[in-house]
């Protein structure tokens, strides 16, 4: 799963970032709001955007406003010292899922992350099984007869694009977009080692991920 941070302060968006990361989320972070909302409006889907208010060049209102425009259901935090009640009601009526006032706990917005998530998945089932293999999109863990795999975090965000689509392919590109963020150079063989690893960890399970030359991977039962 893939979040966006919109902060200007950078070390809040460091800790953040970070702090997303070791959940286990792709993260991009923006400084201004001219640029979150190009990236918003391109190709790659986010399932989450944590936005200030108070951004540089275009602040969080205009960026949240151009966002609902498009018809884009993606979930909102505002995260903001604006602690005035025009403001949240502002934020809200213009389409926030949740408001945080600066300075707040961390914790807390680790939880209100995975509730906006899980209800961003209503109607979907989070948890995901192939052969004795269980994947559960909200915990962020995997499991083989209900025993939770050690996975790294990367690790982690290769198998959860894996079993959404278990059975079909995932190109390469896909799985290096749900694992890094814009701002990090992955190696040529970052996901082949990924791939490695897990083939190790999930074979147990009864489950194979096949490498498809030329197209990508496909996660499915091991035949018999």
């Amino acid at each position: 799963m893939r979040i966006l941070i919109a902060e200007d302060d950078e070390v809040l968006a460091d800790g953040l970032y970070h702090s997303m990361c070791q959940s286990g989320y792709a993260v991009d972070c923006v400084k201004d709001g001219q640029a979150a909302r190009l990236i918003l409006s391109g190709v790659q889907p986010y399932d989450l955007v944590i936005l200030d208010l108070a951004l540089p060049k275009v602040d969080g209102f205009s960026v949240l406003r151009s966002l609902r425009e498009q018809n884009c259901k993606v979930p909102v935090i505002i995260l903001t010292a604006r602690d005035d009640e025009s403001d949240r009601v502002k934020g809200l009526d213009l389409g926030a899922d949740d408001y945080m006032i600066k300075p707040f706990s961390l914790p807390e917005l680790e939880a209100r992350v995975r509730a906006l998530i899980r209800r961003g998945q209503c109607g979907l089932n989070p948890v995901y099984n192939c052969g004795t293999l269980t994947f559960n999109s909200v915990a962020r863990c995997a499991t083989i007869n209900g025993v939770i795999l050690e996975l790294t975090t990367r690790e982690l965000s290769v198998l959860e694009a894996l079993m959404l689509r278990s059975g079909r392919v995932v190109s390469k590109e896909h799985l290096l977009e749900r694992v890094y963020s814009y701002s990090e150079e992955a190696s040529n063989n970052a996901i082949e080692v990924y791939i490695h690893r897990l083939r190790k960890k999930i074979e147990l399970a009864g489950v194979t991920i096949r490498t498809i030359r030329g197209l990508g991977y496909v996660i499915d039962n091991l035949p018999g």
